[in-house]
């Protein structure tokens, strides 16, 4: 049978569906994606793949219109939302030639509807860590880049985790054990004060830094269980603050930042706050979000993780360039 598309526009339909995934995450989630779209202005189209009554897969995409010409994308840019993508459904047990054979017509009728509805001239996706085979893409004709991330492995608790890790990270989280630093899970006031920080820290590199307070507030509103963020302060001073979105599977550390000259390592403390959380409430994996940046790895590489690989996959037609660069300035 062909893989039907369809919108699907009843979030808790569509969260149903998110939840019987393992490749999916908080962004995949419906109000999440309508809170993304409205604070973008951009079309969100939450396109379904049916094969008969069964899923074949999500595909959330947003549209953008710029004078005659549109551009999809899935996830918006300049948001740092780090995955979203295409998510397919295959029974464990069916043969690889029956589900490469139903993964290819799914992608293959997802663009055709993309095509059709929207007509883009340029579609940039980015896909999540589970989603392990881009080949229905390239042949579409899109350009892969695979890009990394490091996750952590809490299913052995926090013991084994910190045994695993650096030196340097065991003898910071275990010297400070029980010094005067505070760590909170904070509301709209700590996310606002977290991102302030975050934005301080790349305007002093010259990187334009574009998550906006009313964004996370959005989302930690329409999916308060997906979005917490943590503050770790020294008497009463802010010293670091991340921001995470979780679900039953992973929690993904998103935003964070620390002030590398206070008293106590916040960023060490934060990270190891976020594992022991994780680990009591039975969460797998802690994505460090991102190991693309060699400086940044090498703090990150400290928590012993392994290195998992997820895929940007982009076409575009003639133009594309400058059509690229009106996007950016509108932005």
């Amino acid at each position: 049978m062909s893989v039907e598309i369809e919108r699907l526009d009843d979030a808790e339909a569509w969260d149903e569906l998110v939840a019987r995934s393992a490749t999916t995450t908080p962004f995949h989630r419906y109000d999440a994606l309508r809170v993304v779209a409205e604070h973008t202005n951009l079309e969100l189209h939450p396109l379904v793949g049916y094969v008969g009554q069964e899923p074949a897969g999500l595909f959330p995409l947003f549209e953008r219109t710029i004078g005659p010409v549109s551009a999809a994308f899935s996830p918006p840019p300049n948001e740092k939302i780090p995955y979203l993508g295409p998510v397919t459904f295959a029974d464990p047990n069916m043969k690889r030639r029956k589900r490469e054979r139903r993964h290819q017509q799914f992608v293959d009728a997802a663009l055709t509807y993309i095509d059709d509805h929207i007509s883009p001239r340029f579609i940039n996706v980015r896909t999540s860590v589970g989603y392990d085979d881009p080949r229905p893409f390239l042949w579409n004709e899109f350009s892969p880049t695979p890009r990394y991330t490091y996750h952590v492995d809490l299913t052995s608790g926090p013991d084994r985790v910190l045994s695993d890790a650096s030196s340097d990270l065991r003898e910071n989280v275990r010297k400070t054990d029980g010094d005067t630093f505070t760590i909170e899970t904070k509301g709209i006031a700590g996310t606002d004060q977290i991102l302030q920080n975050v934005r301080e820290r790349y305007e002093e590199q010259g990187i334009s830094y574009r998550v906006t307070p009313e964004l996370v507030r959005g989302l930690s509103r329409a999916v308060p269980d997906a979005f917490t963020s943590y503050v770790c302060t020294v008497d009463g001073t802010f010293v670091g603050g991340t921001i995470v979105a979780s679900d039953d599977d992973a929690v993904y550390r998103w935003q964070s930042v620390a002030d590398f000259d206070a008293s106590v390592p916040a960023q060490d403390l934060l990270d190891w706050h976020v594992i022991c959380e994780a680990c009591d409430d039975g969460i797998g994996t802690y994505d460090l979000v991102g190991a693309n940046d060699a400086r940044l790895c090498t703090y990150k590489a400290k928590f012993a993780p392994e290195m998992e690989t997820y895929y940007r996959l982009a076409r575009s037609g003639p133009g594309v360039g400058a059509l690229a660069e009106l996007y950016s300035r509108l932005r």
